[in-house]
């Protein structure tokens, strides 16, 4: 994993951990529709996707949004795991040769277990996925994913999988009272 605020001017993280150079925003507006959707969703969003500057702090907290949680998630699927997958050879091994109340009992109370673990991973991010500072950078986020894409099927020079984060679901409505989050600052030079 890469520290952010340790990448050099222009550099940003990716989903992958990796650190990328970020397109610069003369390449993307150099396509007259990418300009035109940058404009119109700049308006929608109340963001300047051809300033740099912004585009950089955006997906600085775009990283830091999605790091706080990719541990969290990751601990989380292990017992999703257990119990989803695990129940079949405990049902091929063990539940099979048992009555049918036992097999019905398992059925039920494994359900059960994994739609509480489902839930319950949803109940411990709510907080986050309602936070209306994190969904405006959210759906900033997406917004620049498609005036990307738009660039990109416009001939501009876009690594296929740039930006290298993928869709949020929690992206659709943006609220315009929400604070903005503050400025990332920058590790100086020794």
């Amino acid at each position: 994993m890469t520290d952010q605020r340790a990448l050099k001017h222009g550099q940003f993280v990716g989903d992958d951990g990796g650190a990328h150079a970020m397109v610069p925003s003369s390449v993307i507006a150099a396509v007259p529709a990418a300009r035109e959707a940058a404009e119109r969703y700049g308006r929608e969003v109340r963001f300047d996707f051809l300033d740099d500057e912004a585009v950089h702090g955006m997906l600085f907290h775009r990283w830091e949004d999605n790091r706080k949680w990719r541990g969290r998630g990751c601990l989380a699927a292990v017992p999703l795991a257990f119990f989803g997958f695990g129940a079949w050879p405990f049902w091929d091994l063990v539940a099979s040769q048992k009555p049918r109340p036992f097999q019905i009992a398992f059925v039920v109370v494994d359900t059960l277990i994994v739609v509480g673990l489902i839930l319950g991973l949803y109940l411990w991010r709510r907080p986050s996925l309602m936070d209306p500072s994190l969904r405006n950078v959210r759906i900033r986020a997406r917004r620049y994913r498609e005036i990307v894409g738009i660039a990109r099927r416009g001939g501009a020079d876009v690594p296929a999988a740039y930006p290298y984060y993928g869709m949020y679901a929690t992206s659709r409505k943006f609220f315009p009272d929400a604070p903005e989050r503050p400025v990332p600052q920058r590790e100086q030079a020794p």
